[in-house]
């Protein structure tokens, strides 16, 4: 006869406490060679969030620093695709997975990498009573395992890009405890400053995370013809986020959703443009946020370029 789940005593024989006890040692001991664990969120989506993150990414890369980004959007996956792996085979040992390595050697894992086909959905096998609780258990356990079971290495830094919306950053605490900071991607309207004003309230006041600052992507609009930036939304001073500081304005440049397609990233393809130089002066900044010293960083922009 079948047990219903108040007639079974304990457990039920699974050792379900240390499993998860397992599991918990087994992250700290792949987080242990990762310095800085930075995730990277917005507070509404089409933000461009995951385009900052693959150039942040490349960015750091160009100095000389070992980076991984884990796409942490289980629902819409991108980044494989955005930094030219995608489609790549997973080599698997006893030790774990290791992450495809970009044309620049970052480290890449995602969801897309688990997929049959470019058109197939993530969808749950589970039961319908309480489906919206068990697809949040399953998409915890989904992100714990691409942490867990990632072979990381030694990293300078792991960019986590979240899905929009603050429900995925507390799961991240609750698997790895507070991230060493978190950018916040916007964009320069009064309804995007608005949502990410109430996401900050929310990571810094509830979850009492590290806001590193806000990254506002569109900043303005690059005109390929006239090489000369402009307005593009039309009220991109207006700028204000409390205490939390505006540390890039990266303008639009039409070629950075074609970089996107092609998986290579803007800051590899079209180094010298201003929003490549955005990112660079973004780097170098999170860096400094970090670390002591960056005088031995070599830093590739021009002098008075800020």
């Amino acid at each position: 006869m079948a047990k219903r789940y108040r007639d079974i005593v304990g457990d039920g024989g699974s050792d379900f406490v240390g499993q998860l006890t397992g599991l918990s040692d087994k992250l700290k001991q792949r987080m242990a060679g990762i310095k800085h664990k930075v995730a990277i969120m917005s507070g509404k989506g089409g933000v461009g969030k995951s385009t900052v993150t693959v150039n942040l990414a490349s960015a750091l890369a160009s100095l000389g620093l070992s980076v991984g980004v884990l796409d942490a959007d289980i629902y819409g996956p991108s980044l494989a695709q955005m930094l030219g792996v995608r489609g790549q085979h997973l080599d698997m040992d006893k030790n774990g997975v290791k992450p495809p390595l970009s044309h620049s050697g970052i480290k890449v894992m995602s969801m897309d990498f688990f997929l049959p086909e470019s058109k197939t959905p993530v969808v749950w096998d589970g039961p319908q009573q309480d489906s919206f609780s068990w697809k949040g258990t399953m998409e915890m356990q989904a992100l714990r395992e691409f942490l867990t079971d990632t072979c990381w290495g030694e990293l300078d830094y792991l960019l986590i890009d979240l899905p929009p919306g603050t429900n995925q950053f507390g799961t991240l605490v609750d698997l790895l405890g507070q991230p060493d900071g978190t950018l916040v991607v916007s964009i320069p309207t009064a309804v995007s400053r608005l949502v990410v004003g109430r996401s900050i309230t929310m990571i810094t006041q509830v979850l009492k995370s590290r806001i590193l600052g806000v990254v506002e992507n569109m900043a303005s609009y690059y005109c390929l013809g006239c090489e000369d930036e402009r307005p593009l939304f039309g009220n991109e001073e207006n700028a204000d986020y409390g205490e939390t500081p505006l540390l890039a304005g990266v303008p639009f440049d039409p070629r950075l959703a074609q970089a996107a397609d092609r998986g290579i990233p803007f800051v590899e393809s079209h180094p010298e443009t201003p929003s490549s130089k955005a990112f660079l002066t973004l780097a170098a900044d999170l860096v400094g946020l970090f670390e002591e010293k960056t005088q031995n960083l070599k830093i590739p922009i021009e002098e008075g370029t800020s």
